[in-house]
């Protein structure tokens, strides 16, 4: 009895769906994180008779057929690449990308990973790095006497010095933006990096060629909305436990076709 199988395929998708949720619902608080979405397809179908074919009783062309299908499969589990709300924290090393793009930063592998993360740190030698110590390109040093430093939309970081009016400028951030940002590999620790789904990284002065630009003292929220994904929560549930009913109505089934004498 196929029903069995193709129950078993519903429960296993279903149990996807919860999995993604909870890794969303995980991740409310986390900076800059993207909800995920779990897709599905259907199998493949078995064809008892194809549409259009001549039937062999009557002579007649059939309009639909009989297309008996297998059940369903996760076929993928996409990123919302929606904005999160921006919340003001002050620090002067915060800061929010508003609009498309990502920070570039190095890997200690010497390799390229990108990241909507501004929660930014200095090192004891100044380094501008992410919390977890990677240095955000290009490489930009706050020398250890700077009073203050000030971020611009355009990414242009200053230092302020005693007795200076003026102040000096450290470099300029860049930033990053893909063909198809939905494509990218997510590595952890708020990191992805480019794939051939996503095609290669395409660097640029924040504010131009359609990249966002930042703000200082702000960071990204995440874009998950927990309302909704508890509604999602309840639905595959629901959506498992009527898979489940279909086992038991199949095992019943079979169980009254065992016994027939």
């Amino acid at each position: 009895m196929r029903a069995l199988s193709i129950a078993a395929t519903g429960m296993s998708a279903q149990q996807t769906r919860v999995e993604v949720i909870s890794n969303n619902l995980a991740n409310m608080n986390t900076t800059a994180y993207n909800a995920r979405r779990a897709e599905f397809a259907d199998l493949h179908y078995q064809q008892v008779s194809r549409p259009g074919t001549i039937s062999s009783t009557t002579g007649t062309q059939l309009p639909t057929g009989v297309q008996l299908g297998l059940g369903v499969r996760s076929s993928a589990v996409s990123m919302n690449v929606a904005q999160g709300a921006l919340t003001e924290t002050g620090g002067d090393l915060d800061v929010a990308i508003e609009g498309d793009g990502f920070l570039e930063v190095t890997l200690p592998s010497g390799d390229p990973a990108y990241t909507r993360d501004g929660a930014l740190k200095r090192t004891a030698d100044g380094l501008i790095v992410t919390s977890d110590g990677h240095p955000v390109a290009p490489d930009i040093a706050i020398p250890a006497d700077a009073q203050s430093i000030s971020i611009n939309a355009e990414g242009e970081v200053y230092a302020y010095f005693r007795d200076q009016v003026q102040p000096q400028l450290l470099g300029q951030f860049s930033m990053a933006t893909f063909t198809n940002v939905k494509g990218l590999e997510a590595i952890g620790s708020n990191l992805f990096t480019e794939s051939a789904a996503s095609g290669p990284a395409l660097i640029g002065d924040p504010g131009t060629d359609g990249l966002g630009t930042f703000r200082q003292g702000y960071l990204e929220n995440s874009s998950v909305d927990a309302v909704r994904q508890i509604t999602q929560l309840i639905e595959a549930q629901r959506g498992y436990e009527l898979n489940s009913k279909v086992i038991t109505a199949a095992d019943q089934m079979l169980g009254a076709t065992t016994q027939i004498r």
